[in-house]
């Protein structure tokens, strides 16, 4: 992949300047396809996973689109729709956690902040496999490594944390943008992904 990429920047034609807006607006359409395939709620690890490798072959410079996106998709969530289900029920549980915290739990605050704080670190583990998954993978073994990058890889982890927060203020703002951003985010860990391997 990084051997496609530095042929393709040295290859004439586009200015870097198109090159990045297209990407940016493949990030954009990206996002809307994201969206789409997560709608049924448990399958947005699969959405997220066929995004990212999307995103990984347009940064290739590699030909795909809506088909290989469908393909992939469709690939990813045999297994995927399993870890959509322990996504919402580790939600559920911390939304649990927050009420009895409310509701004056002694030593609720430090177990609220930790409840929080564990999912955001699974949100991110989960963006971090997703972005790892490859046909035939197992969702199992890509969420434990991913894991083991989230902790060991804390610059990266932060930047996704500040692209889930990026997508949660756009919602705030205007619910059809935080859809568009979703590819951002995808699109971030891809590079996140693929910084951790170059290193």
């Amino acid at each position: 992949m990084t051997e496609a990429r530095a042929k393709a920047r040295t290859q004439p034609g586009e200015s870097r300047f198109a090159q990045g807006f297209a990407l940016f607006a493949e990030c954009l359409l990206t996002g809307v396809w994201i969206a789409v395939a997560a709608l049924p709620l448990v399958t947005y690890p699969a959405a997220f996973a066929a995004g990212a490798r999307h995103l990984g072959r347009r940064m290739a410079h590699e030909r795909g689109g809506w088909r290989e996106f469908v393909a992939d998709f469709r690939a990813a969530v045999r297994r995927g729709w399993l870890v959509g289900v322990a996504g919402w029920a580790a939600l559920a549980v911390v939304w649990v956690d927050v009420r009895a915290v409310r509701d004056g739990l002694p030593g609720g605050p430090l177990v609220g902040a930790v409840g929080v704080l564990a999912l955001i670190g699974a949100v991110v583990a989960g963006l971090r496999a997703a972005a790892d998954w490859r046909p035939g993978a197992s969702w199992r073994s890509l969420l434990a490594g991913a894991g083991r990058r989230t902790v060991l890889d804390p610059a990266g982890s932060f930047l996704l944390v500040g692209g889930l927060a990026v997508v949660v203020c756009s919602a705030w703002f205007s619910a059809p943008l935080a859809v568009a951003v979703l590819g951002a985010v995808a699109a971030a860990a891809v590079a996140v992904e693929e910084r951790h391997r170059s290193r």
